[in-house]
């Protein structure tokens, strides 16, 4: 673990002097070492801040390490720095990506179990139930909505209510993608309009087949979608081994922030 904190450290202070980011030089704790604790809190503790504060302040990492409750006012105030610091890694992912190949998805982040949606506060309303067709089962919560190489990085993903499907959704991605890239996706995304526009880009959308579909694919490429799907799979059983099984917030604001840091933590996970 020791490696990976300075590994850590070393990436955000690059980045934030990359950015040319000012700093009030009275501050007892760096906006880098408030990145680190929270991007250790994640990979290592659950997204639990004070198990990973008081970790880096009594190994020494961090002699000057704030309170709790000044430590989370400190990381609400750099939470505008968390985009470009995934925009960065992304970009590096999209460089190496040589075989052009991109899946997208969305995964359900439940907030409560479903028991116990009468009484949540952080969100209310039948707009955050969805329904998980693989499990078969309804969750009350929000989607992650991703775009990920073929090994797997995160490049591009948005939250929303638990109830929006994926091909309504997929506009939303930005897709700014190398012309000639190919683009995998499950039956949920099929829209041929879309898939017309795309090709005109430049972009092979190739979402998966329904049994009725009008536009049937060589086996071939089936033979593709079925191998590459495994990847965006695998990408989300590495997120969920992130999250815990709940998450503590106590505000929607910071339930959103700790899952924007565990796709951010994903993103890092491929350094480490």
């Amino acid at each position: 673990m020791d490696t990976q904190i300075r590994v850590i450290y070393c990436l955000c202070d690059d980045f934030l002097k990359s950015q040319h980011h000012q700093e009030d030089v009275q501050t007892r704790l760096s906006d880098a070492e408030v990145l680190t604790t929270a991007l250790v809190a994640m990979l290592y503790f659950g997204g639990n801040f004070e198990k990973a504060r008081l970790l880096l302040k009594s190994q020494r990492y961090m002699p000057g390490m704030l309170s709790r409750s000044r430590y989370n006012r400190r990381l609400h105030r750099a939470k505008h720095l968390l985009p470009q610091l995934f925009f960065i890694l992304a970009e590096t992912w999209k460089a190496l990506n040589e075989e052009n190949i991109y899946l997208v998805d969305s995964f359900p982040v439940p907030v409560c179990d479903n028991i116990r949606i009468i009484r949540s506060r952080r969100y209310q309303g039948e707009l955050y139930r969805g329904y998980i067709a693989s499990k078969r089962r309804y969750f009350y919560g929000i989607r992650i909505h991703l775009l990920v190489t073929r090994a797997g990085q995160p490049l591009e993903f948005f939250l929303t209510p638990g109830s929006a499907s994926d091909i309504a959704e997929l506009p939303g991605f930005r897709l700014d993608l190398p012309e000639g890239a190919w683009l995998f996706a499950d039956k949920a995304s099929t829209n041929y309009q879309l898939e017309d526009s795309m090709l005109e880009a430049g972009i092979r959308f190739l979402p998966y087949r329904k049994k009725n579909s009008k536009r049937p694919l060589p086996p071939w490429w089936v033979y593709l979608q079925h191998h590459y799907r495994k990847m965006i799979e695998t990408t989300g059983s590495l997120f969920e081994r992130l999250l815990p099984r709940s998450i503590h917030a106590v505000t929607q604001q910071g339930f959103e922030l700790k899952i924007v840091l565990f796709i951010l933590a994903l993103s890092f996970s491929y350094l480490l």
